[in-house]
């Protein structure tokens, strides 16, 4: 039987966790009689899509990309329309894509669906030529990226507080939106483009997405009000944020969006600063990615961080609501005295 030949590409400072026990792990899981392997580090941004493409010259059957979402990017970007098939060890602060792709966040079981090697083929977008896997996105997601990149920390707590701090603050703007249907403008606090369900930590953005179906989920997020984030929250992570009156969907396979001003954009998270014009498109089956035998994409998983923070804003909704309440009692209150004076 000829092996397979593997190359592991580990970036060292990805996500929160200490990496050292990952080749030994390794060494111990992955099916020596099926795959001849090796262990390349990453030193440097950009050094894991250039050992990737050398790679692919070298007809390498699989790269695993060993990290978070920018890591993953920087592999799948060089294997896009090759026989290399990516692999994928979740181990960021997000991880988009594996999650959508129900892999195990365990690194143990994560390296046994390496062994099983079920290899499907799944589309992926391309934002003004820069390839994406999970999601695209201009305005506010844009901009928290770049936030969450300025900071110089990881983990959901970090994009947390950047978005209760900065949310408020921040202005929507207008877009002009052209798909084959037409132009339409909209005032919007966010656009995204999914090609798959969520950004990351189980925040769905576009629950119903699909990387199968040769289109992207279009998101805009209207303007909303403090009295609407809670919600929005809530929806966000419950999968449930099309039913949201903040909300349009469409879907498309190809859209061009103009702005006013230039600014940011993000592809998996990643920001980059562009122009007033933007072009996205899905590219059909175009990337080889090992999945998980035991389930199928988009299985719902449990959600902590839906748990964790649900009450917290079920504690506001109560707050919001009591205020409601208040003013409307104040306003009777204002009505009846006001009829007792002109009388």
């Amino acid at each position: 039987m000829t092996k397979r030949t593997l190359t592991f590409i580990l970036n060292p400072i990805s996500g929160t966790h200490s990496k050292s026990d990952i080749p030994n792990l390794i060494d111990g899981i992955i099916d020596k009689e099926r795959f001849d392997w090796l262990i390349r580090t990453t030193e440097y941004a950009g050094h894991a899509a250039e050992i990737a493409r050398e790679c692919v010259k070298q007809h390498t059957d699989i790269v695993v990309a060993i990290g978070g979402d920018g890591t993953v990017n920087e592999v799948a970007r060089s294997l896009v329309h090759t026989n290399t098939a990516l692999g994928i060890i979740p181990c960021g602060s997000g991880n988009g894509l594996a999650r959508h792709l129900c892999l195990p966040m365990d690194v143990s079981k994560a390296l046994q669906t390496i062994n099983h090697c079920k290899i499907e083929a799944f589309d992926y977008g391309v934002i003004n030529g820069l390839p994406f896997f999970c999601t695209c996105g201009m305005g506010f997601d844009a901009f928290i990226s770049l936030k969450f990149a300025e900071s110089g920390k990881r983990g959901p707590v970090t994009y947390v507080e950047n978005v209760l701090k900065e949310g408020l603050k921040y202005k929507p703007e207008t877009y002009e939106v052209e798909d084959e249907t037409g132009s339409k403008r909209y005032k919007a606090f966010l656009i995204a483009c999914a090609n798959a369900s969520q950004y990351g930590n189980n925040a769905y953005i576009a629950p119903h997405a699909t990387m199968k179906d040769g289109l992207m989920d279009v998101v805009i997020l209207e303007p909303f009000t403090a009295f609407d984030a809670p919600q929005i929250s809530i929806d966000l992570f419950s999968k449930t944020l099309e039913n949201n009156s903040k909300i349009k969907t469409f879907k498309s396979k190809r859209i061009h969006i103009h702005r006013k001003e230039p600014g940011a954009i993000h592809f998996d998270g990643d920001p980059i600063m562009t122009g007033t014009d933007i072009d996205v498109n899905i590219e059909s089956m175009g990337i080889n990615i090992i999945t998980n035998p035991n389930v199928i994409e988009d299985t719902t998983e449990p959600n902590p961080l839906l748990n964790a923070f649900s009450d917290f804003f079920n504690n506001i909704n109560n707050v919001r609501e009591d205020i409601v309440y208040q003013r409307r009692r104040i306003q009777v209150i204002n009505k009846v005295l006001l009829r007792k004076l002109t009388r």
